[in-house]
């Protein structure tokens, strides 16, 4: 069975002085057998010349959708011309965790994005097929979500950013739905021992990744996320660790993805 695509919508914006394109695609999944829309943010670039772009994915929190970071995050569209890159948003469903529940095979999260969704960009747009030019980062849920897939498919993304990330599951075990992604707890410890980003230290020691890890410090996942940082830290895995005030709110991701592009955006220079 092959992958439909819909581009649903183009969208042209040419504010002073910036010019961008959304596209709202929408990729049937193979492995979920449903239809699944995700937004392709465009730099002004792109409909100027016949250039190959660098690709960040961009991964939303629990209970939100494909539409967040556009609609939330309003300097997303410059930084794309900032930075002449593309962006990619694929709903990730509203608790689905990014990966493939092991009990659940409609929430198969880790196969579409790393697969499908991949793939299917870099035949529509002019995407630099490798990994030096792929990153991905998200907040919260996405922020696990990023670190998560990237030791997961080394081969596919070079560079993996956190924001806010909840980068250890087990403490919140009721919690998003993750029991109904995994199992709860005390039945399905090895399915929560096996998904959480923390213990995945050793991939992502192994992957070689350009890793930057960001959370406030009135956060409820400021705690798993320092954990994070003085086990990669015991690990020798090299990371950039920022500390600012800021709460869970896009008060404070929408200052942390600037941080987050320029990360990225030096990384792609240096190819």
């Amino acid at each position: 069975m092959k992958l439909k695509l819909i581009i649903a919508l183009t969208v042209l914006n040419v504010a002073s002085l910036f010019a961008y394109r959304v596209d709202t695609l929408f990729i049937q999944s193979k492995a979920m057998q449903k239809n699944i829309p995700n937004l392709v943010i465009l730099p002004d670039a792109y409909e100027a010349n016949n250039n190959t772009y660098s690709v960040v994915y961009l991964l939303h929190g629990a209970g939100d959708d494909y539409t967040g970071w556009s609609e939330k995050a309003p300097n997303l569209k410059q930084l794309a011309d900032r930075y002449n890159l593309i962006f990619v948003c694929p709903d990730g469903g509203r608790t689905s965790w990014y990966f493939d529940s092991p009990i659940d095979v409609s929430m198969q999260y880790e196969t579409y994005v790393a697969k499908e969704l991949v793939n299917k960009i870099e035949q529509l747009y002019r995407a630099i097929p490798k990994k030096e030019n792929r990153a991905i980062a998200g907040l919260s849920m996405g922020g696990h979500g990023a670190l998560y897939l990237a030791s997961k498919h080394p081969h596919i993304w070079g560079a993996v950013g956190s924001m806010s990330g909840g980068v250890d599951i087990r403490p919140f075990p009721n919690n998003w739905d993750i029991a109904k992604r995994l199992g709860t707890l005390d039945s399905h410890q090895q399915n929560w021992e096996e998904n959480t980003v923390i213990n995945k230290v050793e991939a992502l020691k192994k992957a070689n990744l350009k890793l930057m890890i960001d959370c406030g410090v009135d956060d409820f996942f400021y705690k798993v996320n320092m954990n994070l940082h003085q086990k990669l830290k015991e690990e020798g895995v090299p990371h950039d660790f920022i500390l600012r005030p800021g709460s869970h709110n896009w008060g404070y991701w929408n200052n942390a993805v600037k941080y987050q592009m320029l990360f990225f955006s030096e990384f792609f220079k240096k190819l």
